[in-house]
């Protein structure tokens, strides 16, 4: 049978380090972009239209749990986690030692997917949760995030460590919790792939790694779903996280419709300045074009510490990090456990 793939990452939505695509993006020009801006996509599938930012879904993840993760990710210890320090090779300890007691297991020989950095050394974590189903679990659905940052910046107040809270401190977080949930229900009909990049700043270094390394294999991927910067929320929306390149798939209409609820929308900004190909989706779109794309819930007006040395867990919204965890669920096993491949790209 032909192995098919689904990825869910986590990514930077502004300038991803030196990859010849990305330019800086005017955050302020952003903000008014969508002023007068009409859209007239919609969203059709069987939904509870009246669902909104504001949607609280069923506490399976805890904040705590959550806040547990991006503390220790985002602390003064891992210095940045930058690709190649030995902050980043803590990070990727502690988030093997996650999926070791949740009983995700390597999808590799080794949880530690290793790859050149411009240099130095860089290490994806990519684990796995086999599908309950004799006949699907040969097809793969892949979640993921970057859990690299820049190390340091511009000096303030005495501090020059760029966290990364919120990039991306919160995606992995994420990305930990739903291994943990799906390795201890198993609800997934397909296999799952969990995946965490290293050198994301760098270029999209490890993302384009991991797929010209699948490229390699007999996994043909199906859908591409990649998470970034969910550490605080968006206001005055109808959805919880936008998708970028929305119009280009039908992943936010059966999203939504696997989760009975509109999670997924559409943010002018995203589409202005092609945040599509600014993250690690972007890599899997190109390898092997299929659905590939983002969700945030950065919008360039609520977040003021990008690639900032005040990028710090005290500013994250854990109990929002945990619903838009929750909230992704329904969608997550909806995407693992249809009869057939429903999301489809329009080009």
């Amino acid at each position: 049978m032909r192995k098919y793939l689904v990825v869910l990452s986590a990514c930077t939505m502004m300038a991803c380090g030196s990859h010849s695509d990305v330019r800086e993006v005017d955050a302020a020009a952003a903000a008014d972009t969508s002023k007068g801006y009409n859209q007239n996509t919609t969203i059709s599938a069987n939904i509870n239209t009246s669902s909104n930012s504001l949607t609280t879904a069923k506490e399976i993840v805890s904040p705590d749990a959550i806040k547990m993760h991006v503390e220790y990710l985002a602390s003064d210890l891992l210095k940045g986690r930058n690709t190649g320090s030995t902050g980043i090779d803590e990070a990727a300890t502690y988030i093997i030692k996650q999926f070791q007691d949740a009983g995700v297991k390597p999808y590799f020989s080794s949880y530690r997917d290793k790859f050149d950095a411009k240099g130095v050394s860089g290490f994806n974590v990519v684990g796995m949760v086999e599908g309950t189903d004799p006949d699907l679990k040969t097809e793969y659905v892949v979640i993921g995030a970057h859990y690299d940052h820049i190390g340091s910046a511009k000096v303030v107040n005495g501090d020059s460590i760029a966290n990364g809270a919120n990039d991306n401190a919160s995606g992995t977080s994420a990305v930990i919790e739903l291994a943990k949930y799906f390795a201890e229900t198993k609800t997934n009909k397909r296999s799952i792939i969990f995946a965490l990049f290293a050198a994301e700043e760098m270029g999209l270094l490890g993302s384009a790694h991991l797929a010209k390394r699948l490229k390699t294999t007999s996994i043909n991927p199906y859908v591409m779903f990649n998470i970034e910067m969910i550490g605080v929320p968006m206001t005055d929306k109808d959805y919880t996280v936008y998708l970028t390149g929305f119009e280009n798939s039908n992943m936010a209409e059966k999203f939504n419709g696997y989760s009975g609820s509109k999670v997924m929308g559409f943010l002018p900004q995203a589409k202005q300045y092609n945040l599509f190909k600014r993250s690690d989706n972007y890599a899997f779109y190109e390898e092997f074009k299929i659905p590939a794309q983002t969700v945030s819930t950065f919008d360039f007006t609520n977040f003021d510490f990008y690639h900032h040395v005040d990028d710090e867990a005290t500013v994250m919204d854990f109990n929002h990090i945990a619903n838009v965890v929750n909230q992704l669920i329904p969608g997550v096993e909806g995407m693992t456990n249809s009869n057939s491949h429903e999301i489809i790209w329009n080009e």
